[in-house]
């Protein structure tokens, strides 16, 4: 070929080399036209209220936190202490961050994780929302900071929550290290969760966490958390932790930031929690808690048995799944009213005002667990402490402790509804878990099946503090069966 053929040659690849490169800019600048133009009209859509710092590149966020003095204090000492090079400290403060760190994505969260849950929620659930005091939710300043303070009964508690208030606002979980498999840790950090590594002591990665909490808090990021830290194995409340809510409210000491922290109780129950029984297996035996792989194992024998269900139209509800708001916690208000300054004490001295806030929360929590259908005929059932009962004393006792919590002002579900009519959807439950066995006018309890009964009825064991133990207490004849051991929680699990 001659030099000119050459020269032609090299000029046509050139030329399709450039009309390549051109189309793939035009087409991806297009397509990302067109995703921004979806993003637009979601949110239109949902009327939601979203940070603009959820939006932030991660590369932003991630020099914002690698130059804060904070961390770079930090890092000094993790130097200095465990005689690292400056390199090593730096590339171990990088993992931290991308471990931590979001990539929030408007279409990821509300036109696939809100269609997700909506489809889910629904076919496994009626969901119920209650407020002890909405106008007082309706009264948060805008320009405040929301943070909501949850109990945690189910891994689905999550999906419950944003899905109730993916139309007012999108939430950003704290989210334990389970979740960091694939593909939870890309979905959740596509929802805009951040993750924790729980009894992790290491002061440099606590100096990041902390910074970065603040800075989501500082910056209007509504957050979700979970004090409890952990799933309940009993069915009662757990004691409150505080790490992260000490670092929310250190945000106040910011220099600049001028908003209010308001935290917002949010309670959940189910007539069916899907973990019940796995729990239990626990808390009467953490020995028996499942490794990772029989844990995926049987999430994907659930979800499949499930799937064949519905297809052959044979998929029944598991009854309610219940949010109720309570009165919100305005954090300045109640600084306030301490008799010192708490923000400005050393973290020693400080921690039990923490703790102390952390429970008034929580009690405002408890106070507004709902009351469904499962959880007053297992308090009902219990406080008979006999295997056989007449199905007319059950139904009087089911009317006494629904009218106590109603005097109480407890979150009774469908308070207004006949008391038979409770029972019937409760028997329900029962009949499907195979828990009772109703013959004629008596109401016979399964005995290996009373630890269920237990969890359940716990859930709202605070609310009858006179009917409290009873509701705990086994008979002579259950303390012969092994399986029936009252329900403990393990020292040291989460």
């Amino acid at each position: 070929m001659t030099f000119l053929g050459w020269l032609l040659l090299a000029a046509a690849a050139l030329g399709a080399a450039g009309l390549a490169l051109w189309l793939t800019r035009t087409t991806t600048a297009a397509f990302r036209a067109r995703l921004r133009r979806s993003a637009r009209k979601t949110l239109r859509d949902f009327q939601a209220r979203i940070a603009r710092f959820k939006l932030v590149s991660r590369r932003a966020i991630h020099d914002d936190l690698i130059l804060d003095p904070v961390v770079v204090a930090a890092m000094r000492e993790h130097r200095h202490a465990h005689q690292f090079t400056e390199l090593e400290v730096r590339v171990r403060v990088e993992q931290y961050i991308d471990e931590i760190l979001p990539f929030f994505n408007v279409l990821s969260y509300y036109r696939l994780g809100y269609n997700l849950a909506k489809l889910t929620l629904n076919l496994l659930y009626k969901v119920t929302v209650d407020y002890q005091d909405e106008a007082s939710l309706e009264r948060i300043p805008r320009k405040d900071v929301v943070v909501y303070l949850m109990n945690h009964r189910s891994n689905v508690d999550y999906v419950v929550v944003a899905y109730v208030l993916a139309r007012g606002v999108a939430l950003s979980y704290a989210v334990g290290e389970w979740a960091r498999i694939w593909p939870l840790e890309t979905i959740f950090k596509s929802f805009g969760s951040y993750f924790v590594r729980r009894r992790y002591r290491e002061p440099l990665y606590h100096a990041v966490l902390e910074r970065y909490v603040q800075l989501v808090t500082r910056h209007g990021v509504t957050q979700g958390l979970f004090p409890e830290g952990g799933l309940s194995r009993d069915g009662k409340f757990r004691p409150a932790k505080i790490g992260l809510l000490d670092y929310i409210a250190g945000t106040l000491r910011e220099e600049g930031f001028d908003r209010d922290i308001w935290f917002v109780p949010v309670a959940l129950n189910y007539d069916r929690t899907l973990e019940d029984r796995v729990l239990i297996q626990e808390c009467l035996d953490p020995e028996l808690r499942l490794s990772r792989p029989r844990q995926f194992w049987s999430v994907v024998q659930y979800v499949g048995l499930n799937t064949a269900r519905l297809l052959t139209g044979r998929l029944k509800r598991y009854g309610r799944a219940a949010v109720n708001f309570g009165t919100p916690t305005s954090l300045k208000a109640w600084l306030a009213a301490q008799a010192t300054d708490v923000l400005r004490l050393p973290r020693e001295e400080r921690l039990p005002h923490i703790q102390r806030l952390a429970d008034d929360v929580m009690d405002g929590v408890r106070a507004v667990v709902p009351v469904t259908a499962v959880a007053l005929a297992s308090a009902a059932l219990l406080s008979f402490e006999r295997h056989v009962i007449p199905l007319g004393d059950l139904l009087e006792r089911m009317r006494e402790i629904r009218d106590q919590l109603l005097e109480l002002n407890a979150k009774v579900v469908r308070a207004d509804r006949d008391i038979a009519e409770t029972w019937r959807r409760a028997r329900r439950m029962f009949r499907m878990r195979r828990i009772v066995l109703v013959t004629g006018a008596s109401v016979a309890v399964m005995p290996r099946q009373r630890p269920l009964l237990e969890y359940y009825a716990n859930s709202i064991a605070h609310l009858l503090p006179d009917r409290g133990e009873a509701t705990h207490r086994m008979t002579p004849a259950d303390d012969r069966d092994v399986s029936l051991h009252r329900l403990r929680e393990p020292k040291g699990r989460s």
